[in-house]
Protein backbone atom coordinates (compact mmCIF):
# COMPACT_ATOMS: atom_id res chain seq x y z
CA UNK A 1 0.00 0.00 0.00
CA UNK A 2 1.24 3.47 -0.85
CA UNK A 3 0.18 5.94 1.85
CA UNK A 4 -1.55 9.17 0.89
CA UNK A 5 -2.94 12.25 2.68
CA UNK A 6 -6.04 10.36 3.71
CA UNK A 7 -3.95 7.62 5.35
CA UNK A 8 -1.73 10.29 6.97
CA UNK A 9 -4.71 11.87 8.70
CA UNK A 10 -6.51 8.62 9.58
CA UNK A 11 -4.54 8.04 12.79
CA UNK A 12 -2.30 10.30 14.92
CA UNK A 13 0.35 7.53 14.91
CA UNK A 14 0.42 7.65 11.09
CA UNK A 15 0.72 11.44 11.13
CA UNK A 16 3.79 11.22 13.37
CA UNK A 17 5.35 8.11 11.77
CA UNK A 18 5.05 9.69 8.31
CA UNK A 19 6.88 12.77 9.57
CA UNK A 20 3.86 15.11 9.49
CA UNK A 21 3.58 14.38 5.78
CA UNK A 22 7.25 14.63 4.79
CA UNK A 23 7.36 10.85 4.29
CA UNK A 24 4.84 11.22 1.46
CA UNK A 25 7.49 12.90 -0.70
CA UNK A 26 7.60 10.71 -3.84
CA UNK A 27 11.40 10.67 -4.32
CA UNK A 28 13.68 10.18 -1.33
CA UNK A 29 11.19 10.24 1.55
CA UNK A 30 13.99 9.49 4.05
CA UNK A 31 15.86 12.56 2.87
CA UNK A 32 12.64 14.61 3.01
CA UNK A 33 12.01 13.39 6.56
CA UNK A 34 15.57 14.23 7.60
CA UNK A 35 15.20 17.69 6.05
CA UNK A 36 11.91 18.18 7.91
CA UNK A 37 13.68 17.22 11.13
CA UNK A 38 16.46 19.71 10.43
CA UNK A 39 13.95 22.48 9.73
CA UNK A 40 11.92 21.69 12.87
CA UNK A 41 14.95 21.32 15.14
CA UNK A 42 15.41 25.00 16.12
CA UNK A 43 11.73 25.31 17.04
CA UNK A 44 11.75 22.13 19.12
CA UNK A 45 15.11 22.68 20.83
CA UNK A 46 15.12 26.45 21.46
CA UNK A 47 12.65 26.56 24.36
CA UNK A 48 14.13 23.54 26.15
CA UNK A 49 17.15 23.08 28.40
CA UNK A 50 19.57 20.33 27.44
CA UNK A 51 18.28 17.87 30.09
CA UNK A 52 14.69 18.51 29.02
CA UNK A 53 15.59 18.11 25.35
CA UNK A 54 17.37 14.84 26.15
CA UNK A 55 14.22 13.61 27.91
CA UNK A 56 12.14 14.69 24.90
CA UNK A 57 14.40 12.67 22.59
CA UNK A 58 13.94 9.57 24.75
CA UNK A 59 10.16 10.11 24.76
CA UNK A 60 10.14 10.65 20.98
CA UNK A 61 12.16 7.45 20.51
CA UNK A 62 9.80 5.43 22.71
CA UNK A 63 6.69 6.92 21.09
CA UNK A 64 8.30 6.26 17.71
CA UNK A 65 8.50 2.54 18.48
CA UNK A 66 4.72 2.49 18.94
CA UNK A 67 3.85 4.85 16.07
CA UNK A 68 6.16 3.15 13.56
CA UNK A 69 4.97 -0.31 14.58
CA UNK A 70 1.32 0.68 14.21
CA UNK A 71 1.86 2.44 10.89
CA UNK A 72 4.01 -0.37 9.50
CA UNK A 73 1.28 -2.88 10.34
CA UNK A 74 -1.35 -0.71 8.66
CA UNK A 75 0.82 -0.39 5.55
CA UNK A 76 1.73 -4.08 5.53
CA UNK A 77 5.47 -3.25 5.50
CA UNK A 78 7.29 -2.94 8.81
CA UNK A 79 9.79 -0.32 7.61
CA UNK A 80 7.92 1.32 4.74
CA UNK A 81 9.91 4.10 3.07
CA UNK A 82 7.25 6.65 4.02
CA UNK A 83 7.91 6.05 7.74
CA UNK A 84 10.39 8.81 8.56
CA UNK A 85 9.89 9.55 12.26
CA UNK A 86 13.06 7.53 12.87
CA UNK A 87 15.04 9.94 10.66
CA UNK A 88 13.53 12.96 12.41
CA UNK A 89 14.39 11.78 15.92
CA UNK A 90 17.88 10.68 14.86
CA UNK A 91 18.72 13.97 13.13
CA UNK A 92 17.50 15.87 16.22
CA UNK A 93 20.01 13.90 18.29
CA UNK A 94 22.77 14.61 15.79
CA UNK A 95 21.99 18.32 15.51
CA UNK A 96 21.80 18.67 19.29
CA UNK A 97 25.41 17.52 19.52
CA UNK A 98 26.65 19.35 16.40
CA UNK A 99 28.02 22.92 16.30
CA UNK A 100 25.18 25.22 15.28
CA UNK A 101 26.82 26.67 12.17
CA UNK A 102 25.21 26.01 8.81
CA UNK A 103 28.36 24.29 7.53
CA UNK A 104 28.52 21.79 10.40
CA UNK A 105 24.79 21.15 10.30
CA UNK A 106 24.88 20.56 6.53
CA UNK A 107 27.81 18.19 7.04
CA UNK A 108 25.85 16.39 9.77
CA UNK A 109 22.83 16.12 7.46
CA UNK A 110 24.94 14.67 4.60
CA UNK A 111 26.78 12.23 6.86
CA UNK A 112 23.57 11.04 8.48
CA UNK A 113 21.93 10.41 5.10
CA UNK A 114 25.07 8.56 3.95
CA UNK A 115 25.10 6.23 6.98
CA UNK A 116 21.33 5.75 6.87
CA UNK A 117 21.42 4.76 3.19
CA UNK A 118 24.66 2.72 3.13
CA UNK A 119 23.95 1.01 6.49
CA UNK A 120 27.46 -0.14 7.46
CA UNK A 121 27.73 -2.95 10.01
CA UNK A 122 26.05 -3.34 12.44
CA UNK A 123 23.32 -1.06 11.08
CA UNK A 124 22.49 -3.41 8.19
CA UNK A 125 22.32 -6.40 10.55
CA UNK A 126 19.95 -4.52 12.90
CA UNK A 127 17.86 -3.41 9.92
CA UNK A 128 17.56 -6.99 8.67
CA UNK A 129 17.11 -8.80 12.00
CA UNK A 130 15.31 -6.44 14.39
CA UNK A 131 11.60 -6.32 13.69
CA UNK A 132 8.80 -3.90 14.34
CA UNK A 133 8.90 -0.34 15.54
CA UNK A 134 11.98 -0.93 17.68
CA UNK A 135 13.99 -2.06 14.65
CA UNK A 136 12.75 0.90 12.62
CA UNK A 137 13.90 3.33 15.31
CA UNK A 138 17.13 1.53 16.27
CA UNK A 139 18.86 1.45 12.88
CA UNK A 140 18.57 5.23 12.58
CA UNK A 141 19.86 5.68 16.11
CA UNK A 142 22.93 3.67 15.06
CA UNK A 143 23.30 5.82 11.91
CA UNK A 144 23.20 8.86 14.22
CA UNK A 145 26.00 7.29 16.27
CA UNK A 146 28.15 6.80 13.17
CA UNK A 147 27.40 10.39 12.16
CA UNK A 148 28.46 11.75 15.54
CA UNK A 149 31.66 9.71 15.45
CA UNK A 150 32.50 10.97 11.95
CA UNK A 151 31.73 14.56 13.00
CA UNK A 152 33.98 14.23 16.07
CA UNK A 153 36.82 13.02 13.85
CA UNK A 154 36.25 15.85 11.36
CA UNK A 155 36.18 18.44 14.15
CA UNK A 156 39.41 17.06 15.56
CA UNK A 157 41.09 17.16 12.13
CA UNK A 158 39.89 20.69 11.33
CA UNK A 159 40.17 22.19 14.80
Amino acid sequence: MQPNRRFLLADPAHFVALGFGSGLWPKGPGTAGTLAGWLLFPFVKAPLSDPLFGALLVACFLFGIIACERTGRSLGVADHGAIVWDEIVAIWLVLWLTPSTLAWQATAFALFRFFDIVKPAPIRWVDEHTRGGFGVMLDDLLAAGYTLLALAILMRLTG
